[in-house]
């Protein structure tokens, strides 16, 4: 029980910090506006409706990779051959992400990938099941 907690917590660890460096790569080829970053949800929001598609889409990567990265990282510490920490993990972020749509103005696109490339957790805890046990 204690290694399936673990295991969720790294996971999700490892998506956070996947998502964060992919979202400042796309901030460094797309920069938000300076107020932005100072916890001002209004410049946000405005940012967000006038944003060039590659910056949102770098958002969806993010997403994706953190999928595919917290569903190994959970499957591989957990080490039981269940999908139950992975999928832990993509419904925890699934929420976090619908959140974050809901407040901000997102296209539809958005909603749609955003949603399901969560469901690339599953790729994770495959390809951790095809790895060597730790």
């Amino acid at each position: 029980m204690l290694r399936r907690i673990l295991a969720v917590l790294a996971g999700l660890i490892t998506g956070s910090v996947c998502i964060t460096a992919i979202e400042n790569i796309g901030h460094y080829f797309y920069p938000p506006p300076a107020g932005s970053g100072s916890g001002d949800m209004d410049a946000l929001r405005a940012y967000v409706t006038e944003a060039p598609f590659m910056a949102l889409f770098f958002v969806i990567l993010a997403y994706a990779v953190a999928a595919l990265v917290s569903g190994f990282t959970a499957s591989k510490i957990a080490n039981d051959g269940k999908a139950v920490s992975a999928i832990i993990c993509g419904v925890i972020f699934l929420v976090m992400t619908i959140y974050m749509m809901a407040i901000l103005p997102t296209p539809i696109w958005f909603w749609m990938l955003g949603i399901l490339v969560w469901g690339l957790v599953f790729a994770g805890h495959t390809l951790a099941l095809k790895t060597k046990k730790i």
